[in-house]
């Protein structure tokens, strides 16, 4: 995979991953930033009036959705490290 640009790294930044490593959790960590990216520029662009405040809102709210149900699907059995596999 080639190295980003710094065009890229300006537009789209990264940050590394603390926690604890398993494919899920990186996996959720990068849906994470993408969901903290898109939130931001859609801010900018309802801020600078660009687009209407309640599309805004429904647009976050889609974001919302679909990072909890990326969390639900990937970390569902790191909340509950009792739950027996069946």
């Amino acid at each position: 995979m080639p190295e980003p640009s710094e065009k890229d790294n300006f537009l789209f930044p990264t940050g590394r991953y603390y926690g604890e490593f398993t494919p899920e959790k990186l996996l959720f960590d990068a849906n994470l930033q993408e969901f903290s990216h898109r939130v931001t520029i859609i801010c900018a662009l309802e801020n600078g009036g660009k687009i209407p405040p309640l599309d805004a809102y429904n647009q976050i709210k889609a974001l919302w959705q679909r990072l909890s149900n990326s969390r639900d699907n990937l970390l569902a059995d790191d909340e509950n490290p009792d739950k027996e596999l069946n």
